[in-house]
């Protein structure tokens, strides 16, 4: 039963953690109309939009925290509760309020982040976790493409307040699967200590550190390709864009991928390592191709962007991995802060970079910031990963050993 059981588990994991994306990641679709309906200008709907990010980035460990001493159930079933109930409240106001209120969501939203990866690893063993997580992670990019879809035709035929409405409503209705369907391993570990245990850890520092860095070539692609197509090359912008949704799926697919070799070789961190070198390698080659042949520098930028999307998934079970006994959710916390910090910072410096210096520069930078995650990892010890028990059909153990 519980060999079952795990993969609802994950589904109700990841379903929350795509449907917590199509806010964070899913809005900016909403840009035009938005603009329109609260009559801003193109960086005061930028503030309106980041509203959400600075929301998660700054509640991510409480909740992870939080996660660990109460479970997971609770944290998300609160967390869903909270968000839908300020996502509503956005489509009752004027910009202002809008923007206090989707701060709100995302301040409810991070509820997410820290605590469903800490549902979905406490029951999958150590030769199961990769994929998982990879399958957790890609709802992530999943998420964001349907709302970037629904959202704008949403607001197009009923208004924008409409779209606010159906993301409440459906975050809501994730919130009640939460609330029905986690629980925890019999026996789960709480957390023993203080979190400040946690935030000191000197290889959670170190890894939380790399995988903000690994961002930086993740939003510089993000920021940059379809610019970098259209623009300076003079690529149709529906073939720029189209070039960059199917980097966005083969990185999608990357992470399942990454996942499932990570299993195989019983390491996060290895794996971790050599993503990191053959993105910088690969924003080098870009960078050699900025003025190549258009074709050539497509043919690069694709499978560029889609390795600087596949790590994600690695570098969070590392963090669950590498945390103290029942800190998993404060682990998590930690390192998506980085994530977050990172993802809002590097699109304003890379666009900065292109235009003070140069497209190769940017992308030069991209690469530096992989290769220097990579010498953060060099010498990081790996949990030791235990088999699944004789007999067990491969349940879980109620949480992840503590590393030696």
């Amino acid at each position: 039963m519980a060999g079952r059981y795990r993969w609802v588990v994950l589904g109700v994991g990841a379903l929350a953690q795509g449907t917590n994306a199509a806010v964070f990641l899913g809005l900016p679709a909403l840009t035009p109309q938005l603009r329109a309906h609260f009559g801003l200008t193109l960086p005061q709907v930028g503030l309106l939009i980041g509203a959400v990010n600075l929301g998660t980035m700054l509640t991510l460990v409480p909740w992870g925290a939080m996660a660990d001493r109460r479970g997971e159930r609770l944290v998300m079933t609160i967390g869903g509760i909270g968000a839908a109930a300020f996502l509503a409240l956005v489509a009752t106001g004027n910009a202002l309020l809008a923007g206090l209120a989707l701060f709100g969501a995302g301040v409810f939203g991070a509820s997410v982040n820290a605590a469903s990866g800490r549902a979905v690893m406490s029951w999958f063993t150590a030769d199961r976790r990769g994929l998982a997580m990879g399958i957790r992670q890609t709802a992530t990019p999943v998420g964001a493409a349907l709302a970037a879809v629904v959202l704008p035709v949403i607001a197009a035929n009923a208004g924008v307040p409409a779209s606010f409405l159906a993301l409440s409503a459906f975050t809501a209705l994730v919130a009640a699967a939460i609330a029905v369907f986690i629980r925890e391993p019999p026996g789960a570990a709480r957390a023993s200590h203080s979190q400040g245990v946690v935030l000191r850890d000197p290889e959670l520092i170190r890894l939380s550190t790399a995988s903000g860095l690994l961002v930086v070539p993740q939003f510089t692609a993000a920021a940059l390709m379809v610019e970098l197509l259209h623009d300076h090359r003079g690529v149709a912008l529906g073939l720029a864009s189209g070039l960059f949704a199917a980097a966005q799926v083969l990185g999608g697919a990357g992470r399942l991928g990454a996942g499932l070799w990570s299993d195989a070789v019983r390491s996060r961190l290895g794996p971790l390592r050599t993503v990191a070198v053959v993105v910088a390698a690969f924003f080098l080659l870009c960078a050699l191709l900025v003025d190549a042949p258009v074709w050539l520098l497509a043919t690069a930028l694709v499978p560029t962007t889609a390795l600087a999307v596949c790590w994600n998934g690695l570098a969070v079970t590392a963090a669950v991995e590498l945390a103290p006994e029942g800190s998993s959710g404060t682990a998590l916390g930690m390192q998506n802060s980085a994530n977050y910090l990172s993802a809002s910072i590097t699109p304003a410096l890379a666009g900065w970079v292109v235009v003070a210096l140069s497209w190769q520069a940017a992308l030069v930078l991209a690469a530096a910031a992989a290769a220097t995650a990579r010498f953060l990892l060099r010498d990081l010890t790996e949990r030791s990963s235990t088999p699944p028990r004789p007999g067990s059909g491969g349940e879980p153990s109620a949480h992840p050993s503590p590393r030696p």
